[in-house]
């Protein structure tokens, strides 16, 4: 039994993972934005799923949600799935929430980090980044290069962590919308398998995936130079330094 932690599940393929996961007979902490949100997932709690709260927008309840989830013990794995895709919250979100827990968390054994096949049109230029939300400044897919590049960051910092990204495919939540034409029952299966499977090359740090087939992501992403950057982007942010 491995001992999971998913943010945004409390719907999507958030939650679709947790419900997995649940079943097939492993420890989960589901995380919603406030208490309000957790009664989406009481399914989950009745089978004894534990919950954290904390608004990824918001550095300090990141912070505290880091906190919180110490205090349960360290995780097997952290399955980074939040993020929203329009409006100012996209940096803090999408970027600064997945660095700020992989760098003030127990160290996992396994990380994921939920990118998307528009991560290929990001761009790889930090220059006038508003980290805190304090206004829109980079796109959604800018975003998403973003967390990619940080995933094989630390994949690259950390061997003695498998850390991975996953394009899960436009599938029809709330975020891709009604008319998205991905396979919403695939939509969590890679994430999970990476953060319990056995397969030999999940140890295999540092890949970019989609429907369990490792593919070749945005150059920028293995860029080492294009990754120290943002890792010192990120930390002037935050005031968080990734060890």
């Amino acid at each position: 039994m491995a001992r999971i932690f998913i943010t945004g599940s409390v719907d999507g393929l958030g939650l679709a993972a947790a419900r997995a996961l649940l079943a097939d007979g492993h420890m989960v902490v589901v995380h919603g934005r406030n208490r309000e949100r957790l009664g989406a997932a009481r399914e989950l709690l009745s089978q004894g799923a534990l919950a954290v709260v904390g608004d990824l927008a918001d550095l300090a309840q990141t912070r505290d949600l880091a906190d919180q989830l110490n205090a349960l013990g360290r995780m097997d794995a952290v399955i980074h799935n939040a993020g929203v895709f329009t409006g100012p919250a996209i940096l803090p979100v999408n970027v600064i929430a997945p660095y700020v827990l992989t760098a003030l968390m127990q160290r996992p054994r396994r990380l994921v980090y939920l990118s998307s096949e528009m991560h290929d049109d990001g761009r790889p230029d930090l220059t006038g980044m508003a980290w805190d939300g304090s206004r829109e400044s980079g796109s959604y897919s800018d975003s998403k290069l973003f967390v990619t590049a940080l995933a094989a960051a630390v994949a690259r910092l950390w061997p003695d962590v498998a850390s991975h990204a996953v394009d899960p495919g436009w599938v029809p939540t709330k975020m891709g919308g009604p008319d998205a034409p991905g396979d919403l029952s695939l939509g969590h299966v890679t994430q999970a398998w990476l953060a319990t499977g056995d397969d030999s090359a999940i140890g295999q740090s540092g890949g970019y995936w989609h429907h369990q087939a490792r593919l070749d992501p945005h150059p920028a992403v293995r860029d080492e130079s294009f990754q120290a950057r943002l890792l010192a982007a990120l930390r002037q942010a935050t005031g968080i330094a990734l060890a």
